[in-house]
Protein backbone atom coordinates (compact mmCIF):
# COMPACT_ATOMS: atom_id res chain seq x y z
CA UNK A 1 0.00 0.00 0.00
CA UNK A 2 1.48 3.30 -1.05
CA UNK A 3 2.35 5.83 2.00
CA UNK A 4 0.08 8.67 1.81
CA UNK A 5 1.90 12.60 1.48
CA UNK A 6 1.61 13.08 5.38
CA UNK A 7 2.45 9.30 6.10
CA UNK A 8 5.72 10.12 3.86
CA UNK A 9 6.16 13.31 5.88
CA UNK A 10 6.13 12.04 9.38
CA UNK A 11 7.93 9.13 9.13
CA UNK A 12 10.90 11.24 6.68
CA UNK A 13 10.79 13.92 9.88
CA UNK A 14 11.20 10.93 12.32
CA UNK A 15 14.21 9.55 10.37
CA UNK A 16 16.54 12.97 10.26
CA UNK A 17 15.73 13.14 13.78
CA UNK A 18 17.14 9.32 14.40
CA UNK A 19 19.87 10.71 11.83
CA UNK A 20 21.02 13.15 14.26
CA UNK A 21 22.09 11.04 17.03
CA UNK A 22 23.42 8.27 14.92
CA UNK A 23 25.74 11.09 12.92
CA UNK A 24 27.11 12.96 16.05
CA UNK A 25 27.91 9.20 17.56
CA UNK A 26 29.63 8.43 14.17
CA UNK A 27 31.65 11.23 13.73
CA UNK A 28 32.62 11.06 17.49
CA UNK A 29 35.00 7.91 16.06
CA UNK A 30 35.24 8.49 12.08
CA UNK A 31 35.24 12.24 10.16
CA UNK A 32 34.25 12.00 6.55
CA UNK A 33 37.19 12.45 4.30
CA UNK A 34 37.00 15.78 2.64
CA UNK A 35 38.97 19.08 3.42
CA UNK A 36 41.56 18.93 5.80
CA UNK A 37 40.87 15.27 6.63
CA UNK A 38 40.96 13.73 3.28
CA UNK A 39 42.07 10.54 2.69
CA UNK A 40 42.73 8.23 -0.45
CA UNK A 41 40.99 5.09 -1.05
CA UNK A 42 37.50 6.73 -1.30
CA UNK A 43 36.74 6.06 -5.09
CA UNK A 44 36.33 8.81 -7.71
CA UNK A 45 36.46 12.26 -7.20
CA UNK A 46 35.42 15.41 -8.37
CA UNK A 47 36.99 19.35 -7.77
CA UNK A 48 35.31 20.88 -4.15
CA UNK A 49 33.71 23.46 -6.38
CA UNK A 50 32.12 20.95 -8.66
CA UNK A 51 30.98 18.86 -5.51
CA UNK A 52 29.63 21.99 -3.64
CA UNK A 53 27.22 22.54 -6.76
CA UNK A 54 26.33 19.37 -7.02
CA UNK A 55 25.05 18.21 -3.23
CA UNK A 56 23.67 21.65 -2.45
CA UNK A 57 21.87 21.93 -6.09
CA UNK A 58 18.46 20.16 -4.46
CA UNK A 59 18.25 22.52 -2.14
CA UNK A 60 17.31 25.05 -5.12
CA UNK A 61 15.63 22.85 -7.41
CA UNK A 62 13.47 20.76 -4.82
CA UNK A 63 11.77 23.66 -3.37
CA UNK A 64 10.94 24.97 -6.93
CA UNK A 65 8.84 21.81 -7.72
CA UNK A 66 7.55 21.00 -4.49
CA UNK A 67 6.31 24.47 -3.02
CA UNK A 68 3.86 24.77 -5.98
CA UNK A 69 2.12 21.19 -4.97
CA UNK A 70 1.32 23.00 -1.75
CA UNK A 71 -2.19 24.18 -0.30
CA UNK A 72 -0.19 27.66 0.84
CA UNK A 73 1.60 27.87 -2.37
CA UNK A 74 -0.11 31.31 -3.20
CA UNK A 75 0.13 32.69 1.03
CA UNK A 76 2.70 35.69 0.65
CA UNK A 77 3.53 34.41 4.08
CA UNK A 78 4.23 31.24 3.17
CA UNK A 79 6.53 32.78 0.21
CA UNK A 80 8.17 34.95 2.46
CA UNK A 81 8.74 32.36 5.52
CA UNK A 82 10.83 29.83 2.46
CA UNK A 83 13.43 33.32 0.83
CA UNK A 84 15.94 32.76 3.81
CA UNK A 85 16.43 29.27 2.93
CA UNK A 86 16.69 29.71 -0.56
CA UNK A 87 19.08 33.02 -0.03
CA UNK A 88 21.56 30.44 2.01
CA UNK A 89 21.25 27.61 -0.62
CA UNK A 90 21.55 30.24 -3.63
CA UNK A 91 24.66 31.36 -1.82
CA UNK A 92 25.91 27.75 -0.98
CA UNK A 93 25.33 25.92 -4.65
CA UNK A 94 25.98 28.98 -7.17
CA UNK A 95 28.15 31.52 -5.56
CA UNK A 96 30.30 29.77 -3.07
CA UNK A 97 31.31 27.01 -5.24
CA UNK A 98 32.82 30.20 -7.72
CA UNK A 99 34.32 31.55 -4.34
CA UNK A 100 36.08 28.35 -4.05
CA UNK A 101 37.27 28.07 -8.22
CA UNK A 102 38.34 31.52 -7.76
CA UNK A 103 40.48 31.23 -4.81
CA UNK A 104 42.11 27.91 -6.44
CA UNK A 105 43.00 29.31 -9.21
CA UNK A 106 44.73 32.50 -7.65
CA UNK A 107 47.59 29.88 -5.97
CA UNK A 108 48.59 29.23 -9.66
CA UNK A 109 48.05 25.60 -8.89
CA UNK A 110 45.53 23.23 -10.02
CA UNK A 111 46.04 20.83 -6.79
CA UNK A 112 43.45 20.95 -4.23
CA UNK A 113 41.89 18.14 -1.81
CA UNK A 114 39.13 16.70 -4.14
CA UNK A 115 35.99 15.42 -3.17
CA UNK A 116 34.85 11.78 -3.29
CA UNK A 117 31.76 10.98 -5.45
CA UNK A 118 30.72 8.97 -2.29
CA UNK A 119 30.47 11.64 -0.08
CA UNK A 120 28.81 13.97 -2.60
CA UNK A 121 26.14 11.40 -3.56
CA UNK A 122 25.39 11.42 0.43
CA UNK A 123 25.60 14.81 1.01
CA UNK A 124 23.48 15.18 -1.88
CA UNK A 125 21.05 12.42 -0.41
CA UNK A 126 20.45 14.29 2.93
CA UNK A 127 19.82 17.36 1.71
CA UNK A 128 17.13 16.01 -0.59
CA UNK A 129 15.27 15.33 2.12
CA UNK A 130 15.93 17.94 4.71
CA UNK A 131 14.79 20.05 1.48
CA UNK A 132 11.55 17.95 1.13
CA UNK A 133 10.84 18.54 5.01
CA UNK A 134 11.43 22.28 4.98
CA UNK A 135 9.79 22.73 1.91
CA UNK A 136 6.34 20.83 2.38
CA UNK A 137 6.28 22.27 6.26
CA UNK A 138 6.72 25.54 5.28
CA UNK A 139 4.56 25.16 1.85
CA UNK A 140 1.35 22.77 2.82
CA UNK A 141 1.71 21.39 6.78
CA UNK A 142 2.11 24.81 8.49
CA UNK A 143 -1.43 25.36 9.08
CA UNK A 144 -1.08 28.70 11.56
CA UNK A 145 -0.17 31.42 9.22
CA UNK A 146 -3.54 33.06 9.49
CA UNK A 147 -4.67 32.40 13.41
CA UNK A 148 -1.67 33.01 15.90
CA UNK A 149 -2.63 36.35 16.73
CA UNK A 150 0.35 37.81 15.00
CA UNK A 151 2.89 35.92 16.96
CA UNK A 152 4.33 34.64 13.00
CA UNK A 153 5.48 38.27 12.33
CA UNK A 154 7.07 37.77 15.84
CA UNK A 155 8.49 34.28 15.07
CA UNK A 156 9.56 35.82 11.59
CA UNK A 157 11.63 38.40 12.35
CA UNK A 158 12.75 37.24 15.46
CA UNK A 159 14.34 34.20 14.00
CA UNK A 160 15.48 36.38 10.45
CA UNK A 161 17.63 38.09 12.56
CA UNK A 162 18.98 35.08 14.66
CA UNK A 163 20.11 33.57 10.94
CA UNK A 164 21.10 36.84 9.54
CA UNK A 165 23.62 37.20 12.07
CA UNK A 166 24.61 33.23 11.89
CA UNK A 167 24.87 33.49 7.46
CA UNK A 168 27.13 37.14 8.21
CA UNK A 169 29.60 35.21 10.79
CA UNK A 170 29.75 32.14 8.17
CA UNK A 171 30.53 34.30 5.35
CA UNK A 172 32.89 36.66 7.18
CA UNK A 173 34.68 33.69 8.72
CA UNK A 174 34.40 31.77 4.71
CA UNK A 175 36.16 34.90 3.38
CA UNK A 176 38.85 34.70 5.60
CA UNK A 177 39.51 30.95 5.04
CA UNK A 178 39.49 31.36 1.36
CA UNK A 179 41.75 33.96 1.23
CA UNK A 180 44.40 31.91 2.93
CA UNK A 181 43.91 29.60 0.37
CA UNK A 182 44.76 32.21 -2.69
CA UNK A 183 47.52 32.77 -0.64
CA UNK A 184 49.04 29.31 -1.33
CA UNK A 185 51.61 27.19 1.03
CA UNK A 186 49.71 25.17 2.25
CA UNK A 187 47.03 25.57 5.40
CA UNK A 188 47.69 28.51 7.88
CA UNK A 189 46.39 29.98 11.49
CA UNK A 190 43.21 31.76 10.55
CA UNK A 191 43.23 34.99 12.74
CA UNK A 192 41.08 37.88 13.59
CA UNK A 193 37.20 38.50 14.65
CA UNK A 194 35.83 35.22 15.91
CA UNK A 195 38.50 33.31 14.74
CA UNK A 196 40.81 34.46 18.21
CA UNK A 197 37.64 32.85 20.11
CA UNK A 198 36.70 29.39 18.14
CA UNK A 199 38.68 27.19 15.45
CA UNK A 200 35.75 27.13 12.99
CA UNK A 201 33.44 30.03 13.11
CA UNK A 202 32.23 29.23 9.99
CA UNK A 203 30.40 26.06 11.58
CA UNK A 204 29.39 28.07 14.50
CA UNK A 205 27.34 30.86 12.10
CA UNK A 206 25.93 27.94 10.47
CA UNK A 207 24.62 26.65 13.64
CA UNK A 208 23.19 30.13 14.65
CA UNK A 209 21.34 30.42 10.91
CA UNK A 210 19.32 27.05 11.54
CA UNK A 211 18.57 27.96 15.03
CA UNK A 212 17.14 30.95 13.64
CA UNK A 213 15.38 29.23 11.29
CA UNK A 214 13.79 26.83 13.88
CA UNK A 215 12.89 29.77 15.29
CA UNK A 216 11.03 31.24 12.05
CA UNK A 217 9.46 27.93 10.94
CA UNK A 218 8.33 27.52 14.81
CA UNK A 219 8.63 23.34 13.53
CA UNK A 220 9.75 20.21 14.51
CA UNK A 221 10.60 20.16 11.03
CA UNK A 222 12.77 23.26 11.31
CA UNK A 223 14.62 22.06 14.70
CA UNK A 224 15.37 18.36 13.16
CA UNK A 225 17.21 20.44 11.07
CA UNK A 226 18.76 22.79 13.58
CA UNK A 227 19.74 19.45 15.40
CA UNK A 228 20.80 17.43 12.43
CA UNK A 229 23.21 20.50 11.94
CA UNK A 230 24.83 20.63 15.37
CA UNK A 231 25.14 16.41 15.23
CA UNK A 232 26.84 16.69 12.15
CA UNK A 233 29.25 20.23 12.76
CA UNK A 234 30.11 19.94 16.32
CA UNK A 235 31.95 16.70 15.92
CA UNK A 236 33.56 18.05 13.04
CA UNK A 237 34.48 21.45 14.62
CA UNK A 238 36.71 19.06 17.73
CA UNK A 239 38.21 17.12 15.07
CA UNK A 240 39.30 20.41 12.86
CA UNK A 241 40.42 21.87 16.44
CA UNK A 242 41.81 19.07 17.49
CA UNK A 243 43.92 18.77 13.60
CA UNK A 244 45.16 22.32 14.26
CA UNK A 245 46.66 21.50 17.55
CA UNK A 246 48.50 18.90 16.25
CA UNK A 247 49.65 20.81 13.16
CA UNK A 248 50.59 23.83 14.82
CA UNK A 249 51.31 22.77 18.41
CA UNK A 250 52.17 25.92 20.86
CA UNK A 251 51.84 28.23 17.55
CA UNK A 252 48.30 27.84 17.84
CA UNK A 253 46.54 30.00 20.41
CA UNK A 254 45.23 27.75 23.18
CA UNK A 255 42.57 29.48 24.81
CA UNK A 256 40.48 28.98 21.40
CA UNK A 257 37.52 26.96 21.47
CA UNK A 258 36.17 24.54 18.83
CA UNK A 259 32.99 26.15 17.74
CA UNK A 260 30.74 27.88 20.65
CA UNK A 261 33.06 30.36 22.37
CA UNK A 262 33.37 30.24 25.92
CA UNK A 263 32.10 26.28 25.71
CA UNK A 264 33.15 23.92 23.40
Amino acid sequence: MALSDQSLFHYSLLTFYLLGPLTFVALKFFQLPYGRHHRLGWGFTVSPPLAWFLFETPSILLPLLLFPLGQHFTNPKALLLMSPYLLHYFHRACIYPLRIYHSTTQQNTKTTSAVSVSMVLLAFMLQVLNTYLQTRWVSHYKHDYNSDGGLFWWKFFGGLVVFLWGMRINMWADTVLLGLKREGGGYKVPRGGWFELVSCPNYFGEMVEWLGWAVMTWSWAGFSFFLFTCSNLVPRACANHKWYLKKFGEDYPNNRKAVIPFFI
